[in-house]
């Protein structure tokens, strides 16, 4: 292990580490240019500890994808086949289900009324993201680092990943966790479960793209 190693470099090297991360409370996908020394000193662990808990999560593993061997065109086609038709089918869902606890709860659980306008913003704004993904970057995968409108659009994509990023923060704030209330119903419980669901979704969406498809995207396109 290289001794600047970011958090995504890591992550796209050691699929694994993504479950350390997720118990540690580590920013995998928009965090991810972050050194992952500093990250832990942050959290007080050492890279001895995380090397132990990274060994434990690969000797349990499954995992069979190899993403960084994808050529990127073959990896967009996984991201659109995989993450892309799962949130497609899962936001309006969870819309669904969304008004019909307002109805039940909303008069006694208030949260559940910013919870929603969140949700909504980051419904909408994942639609049109979607949807650039699909029409403008996929098709440009190749072109990225040699074509000036296609490098600009990527630096464009990892901005909206991070400004989706914020809302489902903000989301696990305002439900504290997604902490249910004592009188939740079946439906409630499954509004909860559906969310966080998506929230991993969308996080490792994110980090396939970030750490991995668009990771050596020239800054220079910034200008």
């Amino acid at each position: 292990m290289k001794q600047n190693i970011t958090v995504g470099e890591m992550a796209a090297q050691e699929p694994n580490s993504i479950k350390v991360y997720k118990e540690l409370g580590i920013d995998f996908c928009c965090g991810g240019g972050k050194s992952l020394i500093n990250i832990l000193k942050e959290k007080n662990i050492t890279m001895e500890a995380f090397s132990a808990k990274l060994n434990a999560a690969k000797s349990k593993s499954t995992l069979r994808i190899d993403f960084l061997s994808m050529p990127p065109e073959q990896l967009a086609e996984y991201i659109e086949d995989k993450h892309h038709t799962y949130l497609w089918n899962a936001m309006p869902e969870i819309n669904a289900l969304f008004i019909k606890v307002l109805g039940v709860h909303g008069q006694h659980h208030t949260e559940l009324f910013p919870l929603f306008k969140l949700f909504g913003t980051l419904k909408t704004d994942l639609e049109m993201h979607l949807i650039k993904e699909e029409t403008r970057l996929f098709p440009e995968i190749t072109k990225l680092n040699k074509n000036y409108d296609a490098m600009k659009l990527a630096i464009e994509i990892k901005e909206e990943h991070e400004a989706a990023g914020d809302l489902l923060e903000e989301m696990r704030k305002i439900s504290k966790n997604y902490k249910l209330p004592d009188d939740a119903c079946v439906s409630f419980k499954k509004l909860y479960t559906n969310i966080q669901a998506m929230e991993d979704d969308i996080h490792q969406h994110i980090h396939l793209e970030n750490n991995i498809l668009l990771a050596n995207i020239k800054e220079g396109a910034k200008k």
